[in-house]
This record gives C-alpha cells, sequence and structure tokens, in this order.
C-alpha cells in the first residue's frame, strides 16, 4: 500500500486504471511515467504536453469540474493536490470514484515521494526511478552553482492590483531557497498574501520576480513597475511561473532553469 498527502493508504492499480488528474502539473507527470493511455479526464489548465493532451476531455478547472461528465467517464482513480483543488471536489468524487489521491509537495525533494506514489500505484516503478534520478542530477547542481554565490532576498509577484506574492511556506519559496532566494514576505495566516510596494521593501529587496502566472506579467509592467517606485531594472526580472511553481517532472526542469536565473543574476551584480 502506499500513502498519499491525506494519509490514505492505495493498492496497487490493475493495467486497466481510468486516471482523472485535475493538476496541471501533475497530469504532465502522468505523462512522462508512461500514463497517457490511462488518462481519461483533466482540466482546461491541464495543457502540456501540448498537442497529445488535446484527447483528453477537459472537464472543468482547478477548483470546480462538471461531476456529472466525471460520473459518465468513470475513473478509478482522480489525482487531486491540496492547494490546487477544493476539499469540497474530493469529498464529492470520493463519492463515485473508487481512489481519491491527495497530493501535496511543500519543497522540490517532496517530488521524489510524488514519483514513487504514482508509480508505485500505477506500477510505473521503473520510468519513476529514472525521473528521480534526473531530478537528482538537477538538484546536485544546483545547490553546487547556490553555494557559490551570495543569498539574495527577494519579493515573487504573482498578481497585481492588488500586488500579492508568496509566503514562506509555500513550494515556491523553498523552491527559490535552491538558488539561495530568501522571500522576504510571509503571512502565517494566508500562504498568498497581499503586499503594499514601499520605499523600505524595495530598498530591502535583492530582485523582484514577475511571474507569467497566474497574473501574466510582461515587460510592460516591468517597465512600469520600475518607473513607479524608482526601481533599477537590474532588480527586476520576468519569470516563468509553470518552471518556478510546477511540480512533477517539470521539477526537473524548473531545478535547469533555475540554475540558468541564479548565473544570470549573478552576472547582473558588482562583485563585492
Amino acid at each position: 500500500m502506499l500513502t498519499d498527502a491525506a494519509g490514505t493508504a492505495h493498492p496497487p492499480a490493475g493495467p486497466d486504471a481510468r486516471i482523472a488528474c485535475f493538476v496541471p502539473s501533475i497530469t504532465e507527470l502522468c505523462f512522462d511515467l508512461g500514463l497517457a493511455d490511462r488518462l481519461v479526464a483533466r482540466t482546461q489548465y491541464c495543457i502540456h504536453p501540448a498537442g497529445a493532451i488535446d484527447r483528453i476531455p477537459a472537464i472543468g478547472g482547478t477548483k470546480k469540474v462538471s461531476l456529472p461528465k466525471l460520473r459518465d467517464i468513470a475513473p478509478t482513480h482522480a489525482i487531486l493536490n491540496v492547494d490546487e483543488n477544493t476539499e469540497e471536489m474530493a469529498s464529492a468524487m470520493a463519492e463515485f470514484v473508487p481512489h481519491v489521491i491527495v497530493t501535496h509537495p511543500l519543497a522540490p525533494d517532496d517530488n521524489l515521494d510524488l514519483y514513487a506514489l504514482l508509480g508505485g500505484i500505477f506500477g510505473t516503478e521503473e520510468k519513476a526511478a529514472e525521473i528521480s534520478a534526473y531530478y537528482r542530477q538537477a538538484a546536485s547542481a544546483m545547490r553546487g552553482v547556490a553555494e557559490t554565490l551570495p543569498p539574495l532576498n527577494v519579493v515573487y509577484f504573482i498578481w497585481r492590483d492588488p500586488w500579492m506574492t508568496i509566503s514562506q511556506d509555500t513550494y515556491i519559496s523553498a523552491f527559490l531557497r535552491e538558488a539561495g532566494w530568501r522571500t522576504l514576505l510571509h503571512d502565517p495566516d494566508t500562504r498568498y498574501p497581499e503586499v503594499d510596494v514601499t520605499p523600505d521593501l524595495v530598498a530591502a529587496t535583492d530582485l523582484f520576480l514577475f511571474s507569467s502566472e497566474p497574473f501574466e506579467f510582461t515587460q510592460s509592467h516591468v517597465d512600469a513597475f520600475a518607473a513607479a517606485h524608482g526601481c533599477p531594472k537590474e532588480k527586476l526580472l520576468l519569470v516563468d511561473g509553470e518552471y518556478c511553481s510546477w511540480y512533477g517532472s517539470r521539477a526537473v526542469a524548473g531545478l535547469h532553469y533555475l540554475h540558468g536565473l541564479a548565473k544570470e543574476i549573478a552576472g547582473r551584480r558588482p562583485a563585492a
């Protein structure tokens, strides 16, 4: 039996498993685990791998899906996530889906348990081990580079009007710490707090990161921020939100991406 993030033990599934996945990054992971032929439902935000994903019915978003359509599809397994989906979804699905698998990676290394969990349930342990090896290589390379670079205080924006960021207990913050980047702002009551951009915050921040999701920041937003707050442009950077926030197999590419960003930012800063 393999235990998920909700403490539920799951027996190994047979080759006739029918998987409904409502977590975009894990839908991509299912493909990379060789489970494409067992996927029967997804969300509209499950967009990778491009092209191949199109044959799988999209029956809603990450917060709300069409339960009647899901009943008709009759999955044997539904994959959910604590941050991306809702308890109401999980409870409703549990009434007619035999196995509801709950995931909740909180840090990059939690991906290793995620690979093992899904690989073990669906009988693709060899592929899971292969992805785990790629992950360990990428993490080792990232940490080797981070040891040579000065730590930075960062603010990671996910929204504007109002400005919103990430607390320190989120997966994204843990991911950024792999590069020695410490997110400055934390609210124990919310994982994604609103923030006022003040002169003190600008002065205390080494790097402002503008994510491509859920709000799609562009260079015009970055330029407007620089002008409005008198912030040097070398302290501002557009980043790919998928690489910074998606777990699953995307975490491997994400670590390589962060590796490149860390070296780029180090090149911008004057030598001490």
